[in-house]
């Protein structure tokens, strides 16, 4: 059922020149599901040929039909949907309609940028004297660089692919080796969609050594990187060394504040269903969770009481609420977080534990009494970990929401529209969602400030990062 995954160059997939490939893990079992090709220089040698040369074709396509090609991309996701999940379970661990959730919404998202294809406007600038004429024309960047994370191996991808084909842009896409198979089925559908060869290429292989060896490369002309803040820091300073345009989705530790006024079942039945959501595996998860008091006993109690319900298991089961981990690195970080907060006094209300000794099942998590000084309040903990911790006031709520360097999702239930407001304009965030879960849909922008990042990869926002801005100034002969 699941393939040894290649590499996807110039149109043809293929083996690694070297003939070198990786063990894939599924992380319910903690056997090898298959293999991936490892690529080494003379692969990113082919591909950026490849990739160049296909800039010279692809940018040449009017907008119009940019769009029906990444339309059809989008109908192929959608029908090919049921075929792909399984993988991604598999390789990844979310449960079943997790996957195939993730998959319908990479579609929606390569409908969306098919429509901003046609709607790379320019404009006409008044001038200062009647024979000159003044305008701006939008082009293309050039070839891209694309690194993609595990958590979300499809919807990740396809942000920066559909985008950088709506605007004329080609693509290498260096996607996560312990997620290979569902990302290469996202890169089928767009190369069976009708693209020109060399459009889209698909890489696998040492993250530090593909990095360092495209983002200098006089070819790429743009970097977009999804993963940590730490190795975020270190390309985009690669980047700025070598003059390259960057995007940079980074890390979080999203706020979600609950006040005394808000609907105490609906902030806990939102933001427990997103806390469990890819087990806890989630750039934009709720992690710290900030209750004001007079209704703190409340929220911990009916939020554990749903943690504890969550049933975990294999991903390819129907039951499974939640599937493990993605790799043993989260266990071994999970219990190094749970470790130093209650060694420091935190009291584990529930879950804390790994879940049997095959797979990388972990228990639901919900830690409260946690100091200021321990590790899980000051790193995103990326995991199935909530920590709960009382608040007085809103300027007490809005000092700790703001007191870490993340700044890329915050949450808040209210009843209150001042405090709404208030919310809106105090909070450094990069997206808010207030009495409601409505972020990261195609329409809107993603993105962080501070230490998660620069740059948008959704909404009108997105493609203009994959475009270059020309003023052309003509006076009368």
């Amino acid at each position: 059922m699941y393939p040894d995954v290649q590499l996807f160059i110039d149109g043809e997939w293929t083996a690694a020149k070297g003939g070198r490939t990786m063990p894939v893990e599924n992380p319910a079992t903690g056997e090898d599901a298959g293999t991936v090709a490892h690529a080494d220089t003379s692969d990113l040698d082919r591909a950026l040929e490849a990739a160049q040369r296909a800039f010279i074709e692809w940018r040449a396509v009017s907008p119009y039909d940019k769009a029906k090609i990444l339309k059809k991309a989008a109908d192929l996701l959608r029908e090919r949907a049921d075929k792909i999940a399984p993988l991604m379970t598999i390789e990844q661990g979310k449960t079943l309609p997790e996957a195939k959730g993730e998959i319908m919404v990479a579609a929606d998202v390569t409908e969306w940028n098919a429509e901003e294809a046609r709607r790379t406007y320019g404009r006409i600038i008044p001038a200062r004297a009647g024979n000159v004429t003044q305008m701006v024309v939008k082009e293309p960047v050039g070839v891209v660089a694309a690194f993609t994370p595990w958590n979300f191996p499809i919807n990740q991808a396809v942000r920066k692919i559909a985008c950088a084909l709506a605007a004329g842009c080609t693509i290498i896409v260096k996607a996560a080796e312990e997620t290979p198979a569902s990302p290469a089925e996202l890169v089928r559908c767009f190369a069976d969609a009708g693209l020109p060869n060399g459009a889209v290429n698909l890489v696998y292989g040492v993250p530090a050594e593909i990095s360092e060896y495209l983002i200098p490369h006089p070819v790429i002309r743009k970097v977009s990187f999804t993963g940590s803040t730490v190795v975020g820091k270190h390309l985009a300073a690669l980047c700025g060394t070598h003059m390259k345009r960057a995007t940079m989705e980074l890390g979080g530790h999203a706020p979600s504040i609950v006040f005394d006024d808000a609907d105490i079942d609906k902030a806990v039945k939102i933001l427990g269903a997103n806390k469990q959501r890819n087990a806890g595996q989630v750039c934009v998860s709720p992690t710290r969770f900030l209750i004001q008091e007079g209704v703190y006993d409340q929220f911990v109690q009916k939020f554990t009481d749903q943690m504890k319900s969550i049933k975990v298991g294999d991903g390819l089961e129907a039951d499974s609420q939640m599937g493990p981990m993605a790799n043993p690195r989260r266990i071994t970080a999970m219990e190094e977080f749970i470790g130093d907060a209650t060694q420091k006094g935190a009291n584990v209300r529930t879950g804390g534990n790994r879940i049997g000794n095959k797979g990388n099942f972990f228990e639901p998590t919900v830690l409260t009494d946690v100091p200021m000084d321990a590790r899980i309040m000051n790193e995103e903990p990326f995991g199935p970990v909530a920590v709960i911790s009382p608040f007085k006031g809103f300027d007490d709520v809005i000092a700790e929401a703001n007191r870490l360097p993340y700044g890329l999702a915050a949450y808040a239930y209210t009843g209150s529209g001042k405090t709404a407001q208030d919310l809106a304009s105090s909070i450094e965030s990069g997206m808010i969602s207030i009495n409601h879960h409505g972020i990261a849909l195609p329409e809107t922008p993603f993105g962080g400030v501070k230490d998660s990042g620069y740059g948008s990869e959704g909404g009108t926002e997105a493609i203009e990062a994959y475009l270059n801005p020309k003023f052309v100034t003509t006076a009368d002969a």
